[in-house]
C-alpha cells in the first residue's frame, strides 16, 4: 500500500498546533492543518503490510488495539498518498459514520497497534482521517442522501451521543423511520456537551446533525424518557426501541467535608460551559480567579483543565491516583497494545506553559476536604499511595507521613462513570450487569425485554467514541434483523 519505502523517506510529522498561551485566548479548536503536499508524505509512510493490526479492533490488556470501527486504513492511505481523496473519503464512509468526529477527538488505538510502530513512530493516521473527512464537506462531496421509500417500521432511539446517531444513520439508511430523543436541549449528547469546543467546534457536529435531519431523522430535544415520556409510551408507539443513553452516573468521592460547596462533577463543569459558550452568557460554574483542584486523569480530566484556564483559574492540580507511566513501552506492554507511556496532553500542555509545569501529581489521592466559614471548600488534604497486590488485585495504600494541604476553593471530580442513571427504564425490570449497564450482549444488543436494544456506553460502560459508533451500528444491524428478518447492514 502507498509509496513502496515510503516510511524510509518520510519522517512521521503531525500538523502543528496552535502556541498554547494564544490558544487560552479563545474557544476555537486548537489543530492547524497539514498542506496537501505534507498530508500525501504521511499516507505514503503506510506499509505493506502483510498483516495491518491498525484496523483489526482488538481489545488487549483492557485497551483498544486497532480500530474498533475496522476502517480501512491501509486503503484509504494509499488512496490521499495517490491524490484520490474522493475515493478515500468513500473508503472512510464505509465503516465510519462520522470521521469528522473520530478525526477529532479519538485517541487513536489505531496508531498503537500501527506495524511501522514496532520499529519507527507510527503513521499519523488520525490527522489524515481528519483531513479526509474536513476534505469530504469542502468539496460538496458529503450531501444528504435520504432512503428512496420506508419500510413502514418505526424505530426510536434514546440518546444522541456517537452511539444513537451512528444507530440512527444506519437505520434510516435501510428505510426505517428513526426518532432520536434527546434530553438536553441541543443534539449530540457527549459531542456537543461533554467535549469542550477547542478539542470538536459545536459547528462540525451541529452540521452532521442537519445532514441526518436532511436524510429523515426526526430529532426531539429537550425531552428526557422516563420523566416526559414514559418507556410504556414508546413501546406502544414504536415496532423496536434503542437505549443510547449514555453511562452518564458520575463516581463520587465519599471522604469527610465532600458537602462542602464548590465542589462540581466533571460533566456538570464542562456542560454548563459549554452552554454558556453557545447562548452568550456566563457559566453558572465558573472556574475564574479560583485554586482548582481536578481530581482524577484521563480525557475527562484533561478536558477540565483546558477549560479551567480558559475561564481564567488562579491556578490549577490535578490529582492522579495511578503512577506516572513510564517514557518508553515497558516490557510488559508490548506492541500492539496501546502504548501506556506519558503523554503530554493538550490541556497539561497548556498549564505547563502558563504555570511552568505538568499540573499532575501522581500516586496522590485525597482525603479530606475542609470548607470555610460559608461552608465552602477550602483546602484539600492529600496524601501519596503505593499500589499493592491482594489475592491478585493491585490496591492503593495510603504512604504513611506523606500528607499534604493544598489550596482549592473549586474542585472538579472526574473520576469515571458508573452506568447510566436508569431514569430511562424506571418502573421495568430491564435487567443490569455487575457493572449497573443495561444488559446485552455484544453482538445481538438486545436486552431482556422484547424489542428493547441497548448500545454505547449505557451497555459497555465509559469508553471510546469509536466503540460507541461500533455498538450504535451493530445495534442498527440487530435491530434491522429484528424488524424485516434479515439484514443487509454490516
Amino acid at each position: 500500500m502507498a509509496k513502496l519505502g515510503g516510511f524510509l523517506e518520510y519522517p512521521r510529522e503531525l500538523p502543528p498546533d496552535r502556541a498554547p498561551l494564544e490558544r487560552l485566548e479563545d474557544w476555537a479548536e486548537f489543530h492547524l492543518h497539514h498542506t496537501e503536499e505534507k498530508l500525501r508524505n504521511q499516507g505514503a509512510r503506510c506499509m505493506e503490510c502483510g498483516t495491518p493490526f491498525c484496523h483489526t479492533g482488538f481489545t488487549i490488556a483492557g485497551a483498544a488495539s486497532g480500530c474498533p470501527v475496522y476502517n480501512l486504513i491501509p486503503e484509504w492511505n494509499d488512496l490521499v498518498w495517490r491524490g484520490l481523496w474522493k475515493q478515500a473519503l468513500e473508503r472512510l464512509h464505509m465503516t465510519n459514520n462520522f470521521p469528522e468526529f473520530t478525526g477529532r477527538v479519538c485517541p487513536a488505538p489505531c496508531e498503537g497497534a500501527c506495524v511501522l510502530g514496532i520499529i519507527d513512530p507510527p503513521v499519523t493516521i488520525k490527522a489524515i482521517e481528519q483531513a479526509i473527512a474536513d476534505r469530504g464537506f469542502d468539496e460538496g462531496w458529503v450531501v444528504p442522501r435520504p432512503p428512496a421509500g420506508r419500510s413502514g417500521m418505526r424505530v426510536a432511539v434514546v440518546g444522541s451521543g456517537p452511539a444513537g446517531l451512528a444507530c440512527a444513520a444506519q437505520l434510516n439508511k435501510v428505510w426505517h423511520e428513526v426518532t432520536v430523543y434527546e434530553r438536553d436541549e441541543r443534539i449530540g449528547g457527549l459531542l456537543m456537551y461533554g467535549i469542550p469546543n477547542m478539542k470538536l467546534d459545536k459547528t462540525i457536529v451541529q452540521r452532521r446533525v442537519d445532514l441526518l435531519t436532511a436524510e429523515g431523522v426526526r430529532f426531539v430535544p429537550g425531552t428526557e424518557i422516563g420523566r416526559d415520556i414514559a418507556l410504556s409510551e414508546l413501546m406502544e408507539k414504536y415496532d423496536a426501541i434503542v437505549l443510547c443513553c449514555g453511562a452518564t452516573r458520575p463516581r463520587d468521592l465519599d471522604i469527610p467535608g465532600r458537602e462542602s460547596g464548590g465542589i462540581h462533577f466533571a460533566m456538570d463543569f464542562l456542560s454548563d460551559s459549554t452552554r454558556s459558550l453557545l447562548g452568550g452568557a456566563q457559566p453558572e460554574l465558573s472556574a475564574q480567579g479560583k485554586n482548582v483542584v481536578v481530581i482524577g486523569g484521563g480525557d475527562t480530566g484533561t478536558d477540565c483543565v483546558a477549560t479551567a484556564l480558559r475561564q481564567g483559574c488562579r491556578s490549577i492540580v490535578q490529582l492522579e491516583i495511578l503512577p506516572q507511566p513510564p517514557g518508553e513501552r515497558g516490557v510488559d506492554n508490548p506492541w500492539p497494545q496501546w502504548p501506556k507511556i506519558y503523554r503530554l496532553d493538550y490541556g497539561q500542555e497548556e498549564a505547563k506553559a502558563k504555570f511552568g509545569g505538568d499540573p499532575r501529581r501522581f500516586q496522590v489521592t485525597a482525603e479530606a476536604f475542609y470548607p470555610d466559614e460559608r461552608g465552602r471548600v477550602r483546602e484539600i488534604h492529600i496524601h501519596r499511595v503505593e499500589w499493592q497486590e491482594e489475592s491478585g488485585r493491585f490496591s492503593p495504600r495510603k504512604i504513611p507521613g506523606t500528607e499534604e494541604r493544598l489550596a482549592a476553593d473549586f474542585v472538579l471530580l472526574a473520576m469515571g462513570f458508573t452506568g447510566p442513571d436508569g431514569t430511562a427504564t424506571q418502573g421495568f425490570a430491564v435487567e443490569l450487569d455487575g457493572r449497573t449497564n443495561y444488559r446485552a450482549e455484544y453482538g445481538r444488543f438486545s436486552t431482556s425485554l422484547p424489542g428493547l436494544f441497548a448500545a454505547g456506553d449505557a451497555r459497555r460502560g465509559q469508553s471510546l467514541i469509536v466503540w460507541a459508533i461500533n455498538e450504535g451500528r451493530g445495534a442498527a444491524r440487530e435491530v434491522d434483523r429484528y424488524l424485516m428478518g434479515s439484514t443487509e447492514l454490516p
